[in-house]
């Protein structure tokens, strides 16, 4: 019993002394006892006697040594096997492991990492092997791993570290890694398009957001700011349509479309690019129309007024803000169903695309005789033929690696990035439409689209003159 002793003494006292940061244990050094002895001197014939005894008692010492070796070893393996323990627990995150050290006396142990004897020394056991200390390294930085507490993914061990380097995400925004919340869950906001993760305090502490795509702009970089207070990223900018005059080819390229449907706007229409404030004051001004809210970006007007529209694009001062732009009043006058087109500034040339296609619709069924039509239905028409355009311009840039130009001065910006990030813009601009939640322009538009998949843009436009709704 003084051996059984001994073994849980050992066993104590190293825990006692702390842990090598780790599952350590170490094979325990036993120690035979020595001493002393003087013998006196006696007669010959004494010391043979004692002699012949001695040697009796040593073959029978042998075998009750060997008798108590084998029952010292069955009594090892009943403490070893007492001491087997379930994998280590785990705490608060499922994938970091607390060890648990264990002291196994004897026995052979093979590394799980270079697949050789441990041996006698220092060795970790942890998820249910050995393991050689150098051998139990991280997968990421491939040091080996001497925290108490490591990060496990898969078959792959991480320090804590490592792992939330690996994992852990971070803003897009700020680039720190993105906080908990008080329920210690991470939590972000994400764009359903763009995948971009940001901490949702962004929200709140003015980090700009671009009025085109919707991201939000990281904090290293720059943007522009409009005068209406719109802020416009660098990419966006880069095709930007700024005035008027800038935006006549792009008129151009869409009445060509119209044209190419067999649906020719024989009337010249005025198409004016304005500003936020002036696209309001217009739009109060008409009398018929829906508006897509939070921000109206297109109108067709019917009625006369006089608006102001943007003759020379802005210019870019200190801060990338934009300045010295020049506005003129522009009377419009009915001479047809259609006085004029208004289009806001600044936005990328596809996105301004679709919402000219959108707003052609509009003049198209006025100048048509169309009577006045439900809101899903008008609407939802009109978002069909801005979604067809755009998938147009994806189709003809997919086959040309060339990208159409700018005509702004902003083009250099950035220009050899535009090509690429034009098409994701245009991509997420057809995305908008398609995922529209709105009752009119959402809704309207996936009834629409079905009617045309289904029947034809011709058959189900004049199912609209004639009954005002959609064919099913």
């Amino acid at each position: 019993m003084d051996w059984i002793k001994k073994i849980f003494k050992g066993s104590g006292q190293k825990n006692s002394e702390g842990y090598y940061h780790g599952d350590y244990a170490e094979d325990p050094q036993f120690y035979a006892p020595s001493g002393t002895g003087e013998h006196e001197n006696e007669e010959i014939d004494r010391a043979i006697a004692l002699s012949l005894l001695e040697e009796s008692q040593k073959e029978r010492n042998i075998i009750n040594d060997e008798s108590q070796l084998e029952e010292d070893e069955q009594l090892a393996r009943a403490v070893q096997e007492s001491l087997r323990f379930e994998p280590p627990p785990q705490y608060d995150n499922a994938n970091t492991f607390l060890p648990i050290p264990i002291h196994f006396p004897m026995g052979d142990r093979i590394c799980a990492g270079c697949n050789t004897e441990i041996g006698h020394g220092r060795f970790l056991n942890c998820l249910n092997a050995f393991w050689h200390p150098e051998c139990f390294h991280c997968h990421a930085c491939n040091f080996p791993i001497s925290d108490y507490e490591f990060s496990v993914s898969g078959n792959y061990r991480f320090h804590k570290s490592c792992y939330k380097e690996r994992y852990h995400p971070k803003c897009d925004v700020c680039s720190h890694f993105i906080p908990t919340n008080p329920a210690g869950l991470i939590e972000y906001r994400a764009h359903p398009f763009w995948i971009q993760k940001y901490c949702p305090s962004h929200e709140h502490d003015g980090t700009p957001r671009c009025c085109s795509c919707e991201r939000m702009e990281p904090q290293d970089t720059g943007y522009v700011a409009l005068d209406d207070g719109r802020k416009l990223c660098l990419e966006c900018v880069d095709s930007a349509v700024m005035d008027t005059k800038e935006c006549q080819p792009l008129y151009l390229d869409i009445q060509e479309f119209y044209e190419g449907l067999n649906m020719k706007v024989e009337q010249q229409v005025p198409l004016l690019l304005v500003e936020r404030q002036a696209l309001n004051e217009a739009r109060v001004g008409e009398k018929n129309g829906h508006y897509h809210m939070p921000e109206t970006r297109g109108l067709c007007l019917s009625e006369e007024q006089t608006v102001s529209t943007i003759l020379r694009r802005p210019s870019f001062g200190t801060g990338n803000r934009a300045m010295d732009m020049i506005t003129e009043p522009y009377k419009l006058t009915r001479r047809c169903e259609v006085t004029a087109i208004l289009i806001l500034y600044g936005l990328p040339r596809l996105l301004t695309g679709s919402i000219l296609a959108h707003e052609m619709m509009h003049a198209w069924m006025r100048l048509q005789g169309f009577q006045t039509l439900s809101q899903d239905v008008e609407e939802g028409i009109c978002q069909v033929l801005a979604h067809m355009w755009i998938a147009t311009q994806l189709d003809s840039s997919s086959s040309s690696d060339v990208a159409p130009t700018s005509s702004s001065g902003s083009s250099r910006i950035r220009k050899g990035k535009r090509p690429e990030f034009e098409r994701k813009l245009g991509e997420f601009f057809k995305h908008q439409i398609e995922s529209d939640t709105s009752p009119v322009y959402g809704d309207g538009f996936r009834a629409g689209n079905q009617a045309v998949y289904k029947y034809g843009l011709r058959r189900t436009l004049e199912h609209i003159r004639m009954t005002g709704r959609f064919p099913y």
